[in-house]
């Protein structure tokens, strides 16, 4: 398999899906320009707002994701839309949805997010996405001519074991866009991704947002791509912005031969309890 090159979109989004869309296409150009045929973006790339997000909401084949394809096909390029607010048929509430989108507009994957963001930090910040999001029910793994790849969103990262079996399912590089907030991205983005990557030994590719959003959210930014060692490969300064990384599929199968954890591991389930 080929070497991939692929482009990180860093954002802030707000509450108007038509500047989100500037700023995703100028990001697009940004991204080709230096080769890289697949771009991803953040969780919420085009709408970021606990107002209104069930009213903005849409289904697969409404005018966001109509859009995205449109870049797809105009620019000869893969997006990853990294999520938006899709309609449910059910219970008024909506998923927090991922796509993979190829250069002929035809859409080759959906991810819906499972592990829904619910905590109190204090009483002046508390999220509670359950309120308004119904969880996915399905472990998504995606073969194509690119790569093999895993689907994951933002919140996923703290349940390892999504991780580990996207990997003993095929994934070697694994997708978490995500809106991750500054309280905890201070302390955690940064080693669960770096952890993630280590004990699968797959390529993270994590595209966050920055800085401040309506409703005072404020994001950490710091989207990075990290390679099955560990290393920080691509990291993107405190702005809006683009970064390009190369993902390289024999470095990463070298990186398992050299090191076989995944062949080492034993399955604890068959342990005795002591």
């Amino acid at each position: 398999m080929e070497n991939l090159r692929i482009g990180l979109g860093q954002l802030n989004t707000k509450d108007n899906i038509e500047n989100s869309f500037k700023e995703i296409e100028k990001q697009i150009e940004e991204c080709t320009s230096k080769e890289a045929q697949l771009v991803i973006f953040p969780e919420m790339s085009t709408y970021l707002s606990e107002t209104s997000t069930m009213e903005i909401a849409q289904t697969i084949d409404g005018e966001i994701i109509s859009h995205f394809k449109e870049l797809a096909v105009k620019h000869k390029i893969y997006i990853h839309n990294g999520s938006f607010v899709e309609k449910s048929k059910t219970n008024g509430k909506s998923y927090n949805t991922s796509m993979l989108i190829n250069p002929k507009g035809e859409i080759e994957t959906i991810y819906r997010k499972i592990h829904l963001f619910d905590i109190e930090l204090n009483k002046e910040l508390s999220y509670r996405e359950s309120d308004r999001y119904k969880r996915g029910d399905s472990i998504i793994n995606h073969s194509s001519p690119l790569g093999d790849f895993g689907f994951s969103i933002c919140y996923d990262l703290r349940f390892p074991e999504l991780y580990r079996e996207l990997t003993f399912r095929g994934a070697k590089l694994i997708f978490v866009p995500a809106a991750f907030t500054m309280f905890t991205g201070k302390d955690h983005w940064e080693s669960l991704l770096r952890a993630r990557a280590i004990e699968n030994q797959v390529y993270i590719v994590a595209p966050n947002q920055i800085g401040e959003h309506p409703d005072n959210k404020l994001c950490y930014g710091n989207s990075m791509v990290i390679d099955p060692w560990g290393k920080i490969i691509a990291r993107a300064s405190d702005k809006v912005g683009v970064i390009v990384a190369d993902i390289d599929w024999d470095y990463l199968e070298d990186v398992r031969q050299k090191l076989p954890s995944l062949k080492n591991r034993i399955d604890l389930k068959d342990m005795e309890l002591q």
